[in-house]
């Protein structure tokens, strides 16, 4: 067994990539991992940290084929905010719109409802859309990439996790090895201040076109409440800029607005969006669909995208969309 270092160094991507590797190989003991995760999140990681964290795990992944210009959109979790599934909406959204999605996600470990709790709550088998991930990806343009499926490393350290009920940098380290190898992405983290350090993690992995955002108030999405950190990561390099509602022709709403519960409660709130239901939460998904789209290269405009996004929910293509994917996974 390999002992964690008591005090918690700052470590290079090299170094980072081999201690991740210990602890994902079960190298290390629950309380020492429980404790050194701890340790990190209290003195922040570093972008050299999260990178080496996440090379570890994609090296450790069973992939899947993904069609080419595929996406993801998702949060890293762990906010405190607890509100409804917006990238899980999104992901239907987007799809509808023409773009794959390989949406990768888990069961809630510090939320109320995961991505994986809320499409169960509406009817979709997760053990059946794992096991036919790539084919609804190939013949509907979307997948759920069940974390537990694609990382079975990530099977010893979800009770650490769970048992932590808090954010570890293993939040961080899962948008960054989705299993499809998409390299055009929608990363929200909980931390605004934030933003650049992970969004120099992505551009030392690499990527076509990802923004990272964050909204003022620690959302690990783009906020409806007030103004959002933005990265704009392109290749190896980025750039960084300020978004709100305002951009995308939308009305801000307090956080309030889009509370969620539990996975029944949650997934109701996402039926009544996909069939035209109106507010605080079909705006902002409409806001992070128009995000999703612009790093697919499908637009460049935010009003565009928040327009072809309404119109994918407001035909009913969206819905539609969800009741294939359930009734081909099964």
């Amino acid at each position: 067994m390999k002992h964690l270092p008591l005090a918690v160094p700052h470590m290079t991507e090299a170094e980072a990539d081999e201690v991740f590797g210990w602890i994902l190989d079960g190298e290390a003991s629950e309380d020492e991992i429980a404790r050194f995760l701890l340790a990190m999140t209290e003195r922040s990681e570093t972008a050299e940290e999260i990178a080496g964290a996440a090379r570890a795990l994609r090296a450790r992944l069973i992939p899947v084929a993904a069609p080419e210009g595929a996406v993801d959109c998702c949060g890293t979790g762990g906010d405190g905010h607890h509100t409804l599934n917006v990238s899980t909406a999104v992901s239907l959204v987007v799809a509808a719109c023409g773009v794959p999605v390989a949406k990768h996600g888990n069961r809630a470990a510090s939320s109320k409802s995961g991505a994986a709790d809320t499409l169960e709550a509406l009817g979709l088998d997760m053990e059946a859309a794992g096991r036919t991930a790539e084919k609804t990806l190939a013949e509907l343009g979307i997948c759920f990439l069940f974390a537990k499926n694609h990382h079975p490393a990530m099977g010893r350290i979800q009770p650490i996790r769970q048992r932590l009920g808090r954010r570890t940098i293993f939040n961080l380290m899962g948008p960054l090895s989705n299993p499809a190898g998409v390299e055009r992405q929608l990363i929200g983290i909980a931390r605004p201040a934030y933003v650049p350090i992970y969004a120099e993690a992505k551009a030392s992995l690499g990527t076509q076109h990802t923004f990272i955002v964050s909204g003022d108030e620690g959302l690990d999405e783009l906020s409806l409440a007030g103004g959002n950190e933005l990265a704009d990561v392109a290749g190896s390099e980025f750039t960084m800029r300020r978004i709100d509602a305002g951009d995308a022709g939308l009305d801000h709403a307090p956080i309030e607005a889009i509370r969620g519960g539990d996975a029944v409660h949650n997934a109701k709130a996402l039926e009544a969006l996909l069939g035209g239901t109106p507010g605080p939460y079909r705006d902002a998904v409409l806001l992070n669909a128009a995000a999703t789209l612009i790093v697919a290269g499908r637009i460049g405009d935010w009003r565009e995208g928040a327009a072809m996004a309404a119109e994918a929910l407001d035909s009913g293509k969206a819905r539609d969309l969800l009741a294939r994917w359930i009734d081909m996974a099964k």
